[in-house]
């Protein structure tokens, strides 16, 4: 029984994600008497911005985390203090949902979780962009490079040069730079006047915006260029293409510069996991700010699906403090949506915090604005969908003379999206080549429907072989 008196024994709560939004969550939860199952891809919770280091490592946390390594601390700690008590599951995939179902993968094989409610915070990924050359050994994410950096406690290259847009680029330029890394130049697709015509929304975030005014001073001192207004044009391998050797771009109007690196860390900022949300039955909507499809979700993370809480970023992209506000508020909408009394008072406080990162989020898409220029822009020959290797000029030729003005049937034409990812990657810059191509406004061509696995599932040939030949009596 819980204290508002519901009968909640038999009830199945099931979370996706401990990083700040499922560890609060979690904590929530427990706290009136709820035990879920949590179920997290990661080896220990803390997800990305706070991923805990393998056992034996031993940088610490200042060094890890920098300012926020107090509120580490505090995430890894709500895991830490339950330990025996909840049924906590690392390293396990859900590769599909269907009917209040979990399908998990571990390393004891194949599982299903059924559950009544579901909380999915399942996180972000980098939003990147392709440019030929960009499939070259030594290309790595912007998240992919802190992860080297974080979790291994190496570089991804002696010369690094980071490439995009967003806080994350100057965040893990600056770690790599702490960290004794070479750094060859910061480009930011951004210019400076989008940073003026956010400042007072970011001003209003108080100690965030000093944060990364601090990165950035860091970042000149260390005598590190930083250019503004870039245009990404090829990243150059050596005669085997086994390298990268050099970065090339263009300022502005200006002519074209090269780089000499070899390794490129690039980010337009983030993009949500939606793709479990939608396999659950939440209905997606199209988000012209950001030009991405975003779960429709209310003001406490229900989903249009029953039973369905979105938190974090997986819900739309607001950072990691936010993340730890909305898991708290969608587990708390949750309860009470089963009877069980839980605080009005802090919901609405919950909600007004939220208001106010919302705000500053806005402000910091008119500072680090998604370079839509980009995609439509690609040569012909760039390699947009890398596991089935679809080009650009693929996707237009499948617009212009196939037909094809919605994503799913470019699909279907040109098997864009059908690899290993599942669009994660190529998808949102399909699209934007797509509506260049055929004319069409960006919401008109869709985007590419979820369905299981959303990751890759190994073939496990003891398994099949413990399976009954086809005819053959089980």
């Amino acid at each position: 029984m819980s204290a508002g008196g519901a009968d909640l024994s038999a009830l199945r709560v099931l979370v996706v994600g401990a990083g700040p939004a499922g560890t609060r969550a979690v904590e929530t939860l427990l706290a009136h008497g709820v035990k879920p199952v949590v179920v997290d891809e990661a080896p220990r919770n803390g997800g990305q911005i706070y991923r805990q280091p393998p056992p034996g490592f031993r940088r610490p946390a200042k060094a890890l985390y920098g300012f926020e390594a107090q509120k580490a601390r505090r995430i890894h700690a709500v895991f830490a203090a339950t330990e025996g008590t909840l049924d906590y599951r690392p390293e396990t995939l859900v590769w599909n949902l269907s009917r209040n179902v979990a399908f998990t993968l571990d390393d004891n094989g194949l599982a299903e979780l059924p559950y009544d409610a579901l909380i999915l915070a399942t996180g972000a990924m980098d939003r990147t962009v392709p440019l030929p050359g960009w499939t070259t050994p030594g290309v790595f994410s912007l998240g992919g490079s802190q992860v080297a950096l974080k979790y291994q406690g190496c570089a991804v290259g002696r010369r690094v040069a980071f490439l995009g847009t967003g806080p994350l680029l100057y965040l893990v330029a600056y770690q790599y730079a702490r960290a004794g890394a070479g750094v060859a130049a910061v480009l930011d697709t951004a210019s400076f006047g989008d940073g003026l015509r956010a400042l007072p929304g970011l001003a209003a975030s108080g100690t965030t915006l000093l944060k990364g005014l601090w990165y950035r001073e860091r970042l000149r001192l260390a005598g590190i260029a930083r250019k503004s207004r870039v245009t990404p044009l090829a990243i150059e391998s050596d005669e085997g293409g086994e390298r990268v050797t050099a970065l090339r771009y263009r300022v502005g109007r200006g002519r074209e510069k090269r780089l000499a690196c070899d390794a490129v860390a690039l980010g337009y900022g983030l993009k949500p996991e939606t793709q479990l949300a939608e396999l659950a039955g939440a209905e997606l909507a199209f988000d012209g700010r950001t030009r991405q499809w975003l779960p429709a979700i209310d003001d406490d993370g229900r989903a249009s699906a029953a039973g369905v809480y979105l938190a974090g970023d997986g819900a739309g992209i607001a950072g990691a403090d936010a993340a730890e506000l909305r898991g708290e508020l969608a587990a708390l909408a949750l309860l009470a949506d089963r009877a069980v009394t839980v605080s009005a008072r802090r919901m609405v406080a919950l909600r007004r915090r939220l208001a106010r990162f919302a705000r500053f989020r806005a402000a910091l898409e008119t500072a680090f604005p998604y370079p839509a220029r980009l995609a439509p822009a690609l040569p012909d020959e760039t390699i947009v969908c890398r596991c089935e290797m679809i080009r650009a000029g693929e996707i237009r030729t499948a617009a212009r003379e196939l037909g094809a003005t919605e994503m799913n049937r470019c699909k279907a034409l040109t098997r864009l999206g059908m690899g290993r990812c599942q669009a994660r990657l190529c998808g949102q810059v399909a699209a934007e080549i797509l509506a260049d191509a055929t004319g069409l406004p960006l919401a008109a061509v869709g985007r590419l429907r979820g369905q299981g696995p959303i990751k890759p599932l190994p073939i496990r040939l003891a398994h099949l072989a413990d399976e009954p030949a086809p005819g053959e009596a089980a």
